[in-house]
């Protein structure tokens, strides 16, 4: 156990106690995890703590949050050996997911975890996250964001929140896990992305840039022409069923897309599914929106090709150099897309 980490607290159950109103985010987390460790305390790897001085409720989190904790690790990168991000678990997902883009080519690890039940609770799942997490970002053998939660190591682009109580709250339906903590911690050093040259890319994101809607029975063209009707949306990602197939019998509908992508609008086909993937031109439905020009994406999760897309086009890219981007894993986000679809 070597190496000195450095834990972003951005709030989250963790670190919240009880009020009137419920649990809410409080300064001080510092103080209470050296009170909760004990003894302890010169057992785990060692760590400095930065606190951020708006503590957040992750269901409150916006993409400008995405950037600031990316810019904070990209500040201290060369003073630690690896990172742990302590945030709220409603949008960990999409938190991890952002981070995986804009910290490409990361060479240490970033660990995000958090807790079902905050660490001021005395029956809580916090220590053993945090204590395993501080480990996980010391053993040598990580580079790349990950999501760790109830004995679970998952790539942090692939991970989603499945349970909202219970603590194995997280998955990676589409990918096998990169870690099991038990008795022993074992990790899948077949699985796990080789480090890279840091490559950070940061930019800002404007909230109004990208959006994500999910189709359904009946679901009316004027919905998607509200959505679009904002002159700074430049993408969309679009929910559909089974392995991306949209009702293209609703001409009004496939118009409306229609004419977004000629305005220059990216859509982006994901499955509604929480498992599998987009196969667009599978049915000739999905093969609609090959016609129309809607990229195809594959098995990204809708954290990740929300954040992908929110992060690319922020970078700059543009036409085909986007639709390759979006397609192929830039950081083990997705499969490799197949010939059946576009």
């Amino acid at each position: 156990m070597t190496g000195r980490i450095l834990i972003l607290y951005t709030g989250g159950t963790i670190g919240m106690v009880p009020s009137e109103q419920g649990y809410v985010p409080t300064p001080g987390f510092c103080k209470r995890l050296r009170e909760q460790l004990g003894p302890l305390a010169g057992q785990v790897p060692e760590y400095d703590l930065i606190e951020f001085d708006r503590l957040l409720d992750s269901a409150n989190l916006v993409p400008d949050d995405w950037c600031q904790i990316a810019r904070l690790l990209q500040q201290h990168w060369a003073d630690y050996d690896g990172f742990v991000v302590l945030h709220g678990t409603d949008t960990m997902a999409y938190t991890a997911s952002a981070l995986s883009f804009m910290l490409q080519g990361t060479d240490k690890p970033v660990i995000l975890t958090g807790s079902q039940i905050p660490l001021s609770q005395l029956r809580n799942d916090g220590l053993d996250n945090l204590v395993t997490a501080l480990l996980l970002a010391t053993s040598g053998d990580i580079a790349e964001v990950c999501v760790y939660f109830n004995g679970r190591l998952l790539r942090g682009n692939r991970a989603r929140k499945v349970r909202t109580t219970g603590f194995d709250a997280f998955d990676s339906p589409n990918c096998p896990w990169l870690g099991q903590a038990g008795i022993h911690i074992e990790l899948r050093h077949d699985l796990l992305l080789k480090p890279g040259r840091p490559q950070f890319q940061i930019p800002d994101l404007d909230p109004a840039t990208v959006m994500i809607l999910g189709v359904y029975p009946g679901m009316p063209a004027r919905l998607l022409t509200a959505a679009l009707d904002d002159e700074r949306v430049r993408g969309l990602v679009l929910q559909t069923y089974g392995v991306g197939n949209p009702p293209d019998a609703d001409q009004a509908l496939m118009d409306t897309l229609a004419t977004a992508i000629a305005k220059g609008v990216t859509v982006l086909n994901i499955t509604q599914c929480p498992e599998g993937a987009v196969s667009q031109g599978a049915y000739a439905t999905g093969t609609t929106l090959n016609r129309l020009g809607v990229i195809s994406g594959g098995d990204l999760t809708p954290e990740a090709a929300f954040s992908k897309l929110h992060v690319l086009l922020a970078q700059g890219l543009t036409g085909e150099t986007l639709r390759q981007a979006l397609t192929r894993p830039l950081c083990g986000e997705c499969a490799e897309p197949t010939g059946d679809s576009a």
